[in-house]
C-alpha cells in the first residue's frame, strides 16, 4: 500500500552522516513533534536527481526553513558514504541526507520502484513530501520529471 495525504509515516531506522561516520536515525523521532520536508531520489549522482531536484532544494533551503519547516531531507536507496559524498559535491549542508539502504522505509511507505533494466536494483520512486508530526500533509510523486516534488512545489504547499 503506498503512502497517502493523511497517513501516519512508520518508524524506520536509517542512516545519516555523523561526525564519526554513519549512525542511525529512527524516522519516528526525525519526525515526532516537527515540520520536516522529505524528498526522496532514484539515486544519489544520477542525472536528474544532480542536475534538477535537489538543486532545486539548496537554492530554496532558506526560503523553505523561513515557513517553518523544521528538518529538510533527502532520502535514497544508496548508503550513507555515497549520499554524504553527494551532500558535499551538491553544497547540500542544509540538508538531512537519509541512506535507504535496504530500501526498508521505501518498502514499508509503498514507494518502492523496480530500476533493475537500468542495473541499479530497487530504488526510491521520485517524490516529496511535506510531514507535520509524522502526518504527510503533502504528497508529490513524479513518475517522470521533477514537478510534483520540487522544492518550488513544497514551498507553494507549506
Amino acid at each position: 500500500m503506498t503512502i497517502a495525504q493523511g497517513d501516519k509515516l512508520p518508524s524506520v531506522t536509517l542512516k545519516t552522516n555523523g561526525a564519526n561516520g554513519p549512525e542511525d536515525l529512527d524516522t519516528g523521532e526525525l519526525f515526532a513533534g516537527k515540520r520536516v520536508v522529505l524528498f526522496a531520489v532514484p539515486g544519489a549522482f544520477t542525472p536528474g536527481c544532480s542536475n534538477t531536484h535537489m538543486p532545486g532544494f539548496v537554492i530554496n533551503a532558506d526560503d523553505i526553513l523561513a515557513k517553518g519547516v523544521d528538518t529538510i531531507a533527502c532520502l535514497a536507496v544508496n548508503d550513507a558514504f555515497v549520499l554524504g559524498a553527494w551532500q558535499q559535491d551538491q553544497n547540500a549542508q542544509a540538508i538531512t541526507m537519509l541512506a535507504d539502504g535496504h530500501a526498508d522505509f521505501t518498502r514499508a511507505i509503498g514507494m518502492e520502484k523496480d530500476a533493475s533494466g537500468a542495473g541499479m536494483g530497487t530504488r526510491s520512486q521520485r517524490y516529496a513530501m511535506i510531514v507535520d508530526d509524522g502526518v504527510v500533509s503533502y504528497l508529490g510523486v513524479d513518475e517522470k520529471g521533477v514537478e510534483k516534488s520540487s522544492a518550488e512545489t513544497i514551498l507553494a504547499n507549506l
